[in-house]
């Protein structure tokens, strides 16, 4: 592509290229937001090749990779079939990289609006819970460094063998038809490397990615008595070694985390505003207005988020809930952490609430035990309000 510069510029008026049958081989501009298929090609590679184009991260006018996610959407307009080749590479990107697509497909037909009751904000109950969680905290952590070293060497030495680094060969033979291009493997192996490596400043790398001293990770590192296997293969034992050390790290700090409001500052109201959505099998319909801060349609995740919100609504001695916005979030050293529920319940005395709902027998990340950890330690400044985990509602009785 020509003026690739030019074309960046933010000065430059021109928007948009259209652009036909560009996306093959040879094609140098990662900023491809739309495709549109016009032919019904049965090639998968070809339609690999496509979304690839499409797929790489964009650049702004100084060439710099951008990392919003808001920016780096592709939106394919596909035909008919693209439909099981969509399916088999959902499939395998579950399958290689453990994530599941399930909720994630939307049609873009079937969007709504979640609409705030009108006059909410002034509604006892409302009022009444939100002025008990309304506060945002701060945190500080503590740990003991000697018992960090020990902990974090202990992971070091049992973390996975470090392995040469392999070059994966592979040979294929390719073919041009009416259908597109068809690919056809003929041969595949692996070469293991052998040789010299540069040895970065191991200690530099590894205090950079976890923020400790380097005192402190060279006695890590020399209890661990692994050191040598930097020489086989110095970027796999490096980003193993830091990974471990981290994992260590978080668990002693969320171990010893503790939570302090920041003065008055609030979480603002101004932030509940109407958004849009898409429809699901998820999408619960408000029926008693009363007893929420929603008009109609409430989006959830699951059914287990469905049935907690049923139970909300038919339950008497449930007087208010409502789901708290992705923007009521709770700072943890592993990254914000957001609650499900605010509720009221109220039997011989009125008890607040705030849940986290999660499937029965489902077996949380590591990462997601950390943080609802975090949340229970934040709402320990909240005397007034308990934290629970639940499945039901009837786990809060």
């Amino acid at each position: 592509m020509k003026d690739k510069e030019r074309l960046l510029d933010i000065q430059e008026p021109l928007r948009f290229i259209f652009s036909h049958s560009a996306l093959r081989e040879g094609w140098d501009s990662p900023n491809v937001f739309q495709i549109c298929t016009l032919n019904e090609t049965h090639s998968e590679l070809k339609k690999r090749q496509e979304i690839g184009r499409g797929m790489r991260l964009a650049v702004n006018q100084e060439g710099l990779r951008i990392q919003d996610k808001n920016v780096n959407r592709l939106t394919i307009i596909a035909n008919e079939a693209y439909e099981d080749f969509a399916r088999k590479l959902q499939a395998e990107i579950e399958e290689d990289c453990h994530v599941s697509f399930q909720c994630r497909i939307k049609n873009k037909q079937k969007r709504e609006t979640v609409k705030y009751r009108k006059g909410f904000e002034l509604d006892a109950k409302f009022k009444d819970i939100w002025d008990k969680i309304k506060f945002q905290t701060t945190y500080k952590v503590d740990y003991d460094t000697p018992e960090l070293i020990k902990a974090a060497a202990k992971a070091v030495q049992e973390m996975p063998a470090t392995k040469k680094a392999v070059i994966k060969s592979t040979k294929t033979a390719v073919e041009f038809d009416e259908s597109g291009i068809i690919a056809d493997v003929r041969a595949s192996y692996n070469i293991s490397i052998d040789g010299k490596f540069r040895i970065p400043d191991i200690l530099f790398y590894i205090q950079e990615r976890t923020e400790l001293t380097r005192s402190t990770v060279l006695e890590v590192l020399l209890q661990s008595g692994r050191c040598g296997e930097v020489l086989i293969n110095p970027q796999l034992f490096l980003d193993n070694a830091v990974a471990a050390i981290n994992d260590v790290l978080n668990a002693l700090m969320i171990d010893g985390i503790k939570y302090e409001k920041i003065g008055a500052k609030e979480y603002e109201m101004r932030l509940f505003e109407d958004y849009d959505f898409h429809i699901s099998d998820h999408t619960f319909e408000i029926t008693r207005k009363d007893k929420t801060i929603y008009s109609h349609l409430l989006p959830l995740d699951s059914g287990v988020e469905y049935a907690f919100a049923r139970d909300c609504e038919e339950r008497e001695d449930i007087e208010f809930y409502f789901k708290l916005p992705n923007w009521f979030k709770i700072k943890t050293p592993i990254g914000a952490y957001n609650p499900d529920w605010a509720l009221i319940k109220k039997n011989e005395k009125t008890v607040y609430f705030v849940a986290e709902t999660k499937s029965a027998g489902q077996e949380l990340r590591t990462s997601e035990k950390q943080k609802v950890k975090c949340g229970r330690a934040h709402f320990r400044e909240f005397p007034e309000v308990s934290f629970r985990q639940a499945t039901h509602v009837s786990d809060l009785d």
